[in-house]
């Protein structure tokens, strides 16, 4: 199973590198803080969908552990990668107070108990009309994205960021539940399969619409926040995912601290971030 874990690795690597890739062609493009039409100049930004790129590779290792990891590891190791995107940005200038690398080291620490605690193994399968409820989570998903079309306040990329992280817990779930056929022609006769490129698209759509409203940190700590809240139940109650035996306290306390670590992260880099804005001489 070391297997899963590396891809579990690369996932959230590119899960983190890619959003700061898409927030940069969101900037470059004009289309920060603007209206929802404004997105349409993201046709010309090539490294906005290189972001999308790296993301969409970042999908394929996720879903390949998803198959071997159980989603409470798979899914707080991608809410980490909130962490990927602050050092990164760190690195390219944007300092990161003390504090923001104290809360890095408390998230590492989170998933180094969590890798130990978790049981691999595969998902219990669902039956076929679930698989469909999951295709049909993008309906309230998208009534989301509507209703923070038409609102401009400062909740408006919370709710964005709220609703891509369902979204994105549904494709985990789906991922986590997808029984691969003998042939590949076979995956569009399979609802999770569908689920999966749904619910994925309405995820990429409303995470473009937060970034637009909101930085790039605090955007990815509530959408990965979301998804890994959501997900990690879903799985624990009723996919039959386990923990290693004697490693509950441990699990339940690798879980804590990876996602108050990701949430501190986002929370010192936002800090920054707003801070350098105000003395940046106008």
């Amino acid at each position: 199973m070391a297997l899963g874990y590396v891809l579990a690795v690369l996932a959230t690597l590119a899960s983190g590198s890619g959003s700061i890739l898409e927030s940069m062609g969101v900037r470059r493009a004009g289309a920060y803080g603007g209206r929802s039409l404004d997105l349409i100049a993201l046709r010309r930004q090539w490294l906005y969908f290189l972001g999308l790129g790296v993301d969409m590779l970042g999908f394929a290792a996720a879903a390949a552990a998803l198959h071997r990891l159980p989603l409470f590891l798979v899914q707080s190791m991608l809410a980490f990668s909130v962490g990927v995107t602050a050092t990164i940005s760190a690195f390219m200038g944007s300092r990161l107070r003390a504090q923001g690398w104290v809360a890095l080291a408390v998230g590492a620490i989170g998933l180094v108990l969590l890798g130990v605690s978790a049981e691999p193994g595969p998902a219990q399968t669902l039956p076929t009309q679930w698989r469909w409820i999951l295709v049909a989570a993008a309906i309230p998903v998208a009534v989301i994205a509507i209703y923070a079309r038409r609102h401009k306040h400062v909740w408006a990329s919370v709710a964005l960021a709220f609703g891509a992280g369902i979204a994105y817990s549904v494709v985990g779930i789906s991922a986590r539940t997808l029984e691969l056929p003998d042939t590949a022609w076979r995956l569009v006769l399979e609802p999770a399969a569908w689920s999966i490129v749904v619910n994925g698209l309405i995820a990429a759509v409303l995470f473009a619409m937060a970034l637009q409203k909101g930085g790039p940190t605090g955007v990815t700590a509530i959408m990965f926040t979301t998804n890994t809240a959501l997900s990690s139940f879903v799985g624990l109650i009723y996919l039959d995912d386990h923990v290693r035996d004697g490693y509950v306290t441990a699990a339940a306390i690798g879980f804590v601290l990876a996602i108050v670590g990701a949430i501190a992260v986002a929370h010192y880099a936002a800090d920054t971030r707003q801070k350098d804005l105000a003395t940046t001489p106008a």
